[in-house]
């Protein structure tokens, strides 16, 4: 029998940037380096998939929310954090596609 998967807390767009403009939270995009440098939101910080790095993700008790695309890639992430002992983390709800679509501003190019 297979280990149960972590519950992984999800928060959508428009409280995550309420949490960011506070200074509440941290974004993390795991999206890898091709799709950060086509659109990412303002103030993320990039530690893509294919090179996850748990030391760079910060413990220093503000929430740390992950990001994709469309939300699976950093659940994967959020999941495994969790496994390894982290505390205080998010998934962004629909990633950067649900942020955009919430009229949240993205960088480009």
């Amino acid at each position: 029998m297979n280990a149960p998967q972590p519950i992984v807390a999800e928060a959508d767009a428009v409280t995550v940037k309420s949490w960011l403009d506070a200074g509440q939270a941290v974004l993390i995009d795991v999206r890898e380096m091709p799709e950060y440098q086509r659109a990412r939101i303002a103030g993320a910080t990039l530690v893509p998939l294919s090179a996850f790095d748990p030391k760079r993700i910060p413990q220093n008790g503000v929430k740390v929310v992950l990001q994709c695309a469309v939300g699976a890639r950093s659940a994967s992430a959020c999941a495994y954090l969790q496994s390894q002992g982290y505390e205080n983390l998010y998934n962004l709800s629909g990633g950067i596609n649900a942020w955009a679509a919430a009229g949240l501003p993205i960088e480009l190019g």
